[in-house]
């Protein structure tokens, strides 16, 4: 008896052994490919972010602000800021280079080669669902103008429609000489990825710089019988002497203490210059 308990422990630890040398063939390839999967998700984590920077770059330079940012200049900050060196300072006009200090460490293969290769041909900014190289082809019309149908003039309104960026990477190959256990590196070798986001939104082109442009804007035009200032002025013009008569009266708040329809300038948000702390520089 004894001798047959001492043969059923041996065949159960050459059970185990040979479950255990099954699984190793299975999960062996997949842990060394684990850091390769890594840095493919950074660089389409990095690429999600580019893509939100270039769409929600449209929204304070477009046709109806500043105008368009040229597009060198946005694909150079794009791979600078997002694809380069992590540590690399933000500078105006900096774009990076084709070499190990401007690139990111992270990103390379196992034989330390650079998973993208040339900032200029592999990373590619876009607009639009074509993929086109005009920052106006970027819109698809929408109906976000339908409340101001009429007053588009009158208001300076201009509702494009929504705005789409697109930031793609092209990551380079394993190379053929990469020899790893259990060739688990050979479908990396041909697998030409390319990693494709977008960001859509719809820019508010009615933007101005300051309160006086709004009130210029709103104030505008007041010949027109349809805008909102002539209308609050007219308005004005029948609801103030009740106003003041209201105000003077025992109880009253005095003036003036009633709504200021039409006073454009009442409305204005200013903070008074006590109320901002001054500047310190840093030490």
């Amino acid at each position: 008896m004894m001798t047959a308990s001492i043969a059923a422990r041996r065949s159960a630890h050459g059970q185990a052994l040979v479950e255990f040398l099954a699984l190793a063939l299975v999960l062996v390839p997949f842990l060394l490919l684990l850091p390769m999967i890594a840095k493919y998700q950074d660089i389409a984590h990095a690429t999600e972010m580019a893509a939100r920077y270039v769409a929600f770059d449209a929204t304070v330079r477009n046709e109806g602000t500043t105008g368009w940012k040229p597009n060198d200049q946005l694909a150079g900050e794009v791979q600078r800021r997002f694809f380069s060196n992590p540590a690399a300072p933000i500078k105006t006009n900096d774009t990076p280079g084709d070499f190990k200090a401007h690139q990111n460490l992270f990103w390379r293969d196992p034989l330390d080669n650079a998973l993208i290769r040339s900032f200029n041909d592999d990373i590619a900014v876009s607009y639009g669902e074509d993929r086109s190289s005009s920052r106006a082809a970027g819109y698809k019309n929408a109906s976000d103008d339908t409340p101001f149908i009429g007053n588009e003039a009158l208001l300076d309104l201009d509702a494009p429609g929504i705005f789409r960026g697109n930031v793609s990477v092209s990551v380079a190959n394993l190379p053929e000489s990469l020899v790893g256990p259990t060739r688990s590196y050979d479908r990396f070798k041909n697998i030409d990825l390319r990693i494709r986001r977008h960001t859509s939104l719809v820019p508010d082109a009615w933007t101005a710089a300051n309160t006086n442009a709004i009130t210029e804007r709103l104030g505008a035009n007041r010949a027109a019988p349809i805008h909102p200032a002539v209308v609050l002025k007219d308005v004005a013009e029948i609801i103030t002497p009740a106003v003041l008569v209201m105000e003077g009266l025992p109880g009253g708040c005095g003036s003036p203490c009633g709504p200021q329809i039409g006073k454009l300038d009442y409305w204005r948000e200013v903070v008074p210059a006590d109320r901002v702390p001054p500047y310190r520089a840093p030490r």
